[in-house]
């Protein structure tokens, strides 16, 4: 089983930052991309950025010059520095992680809890 433990969600105005950390834990033989969804009321999850082992980056176009996601492999975390904030910024922020199972070698795709970012206008 693998395990992702976020934080760094909070309220912020509109136009400040924010950093979200995930760290992965548990049988993992390897991760081949984090990434980060959000999810606001009423609306479907969407992939906001996603990083694979080799530092290739995919951003949603609503947030591209504005946030950047990064990862640490020797850590199994990931980051996502969010800069000039928006309103509909405002979401419940998710890790992902998909790799193999140590082990198995199974692969596995797990989630995190979620952590609220809210943006005050």
């Amino acid at each position: 089983q693998v395990q992702l433990v976020e934080s760094g969600g909070g309220l912020v105005q509109a136009g400040g930052s924010l950093r979200l950390s995930c760290a992965a834990s548990g049988s993992i033989f390897s991760i081949n991309t984090m990434g980060w969804y959000r999810q606001a009321p009423g609306n479907q999850r969407e992939l906001v950025a996603a990083i694979t082992s080799g530092g290739i980056t995919n951003y949603a176009d609503s947030v591209k010059g504005r946030f950047t996601i990064s990862r640490d492999n020797t850590k199994n975390t990931v980051y996502l520095q969010m800069n000039s904030l928006k309103p509909e910024d405002t979401a419940v922020y998710y890790c992902n992680a998909r790799g193999l199972y140590s082990g198995s070698f199974a692969g596995f795709r797990s989630w995190g809890q979620g952590t609220q970012v809210t943006v005050s206008s």
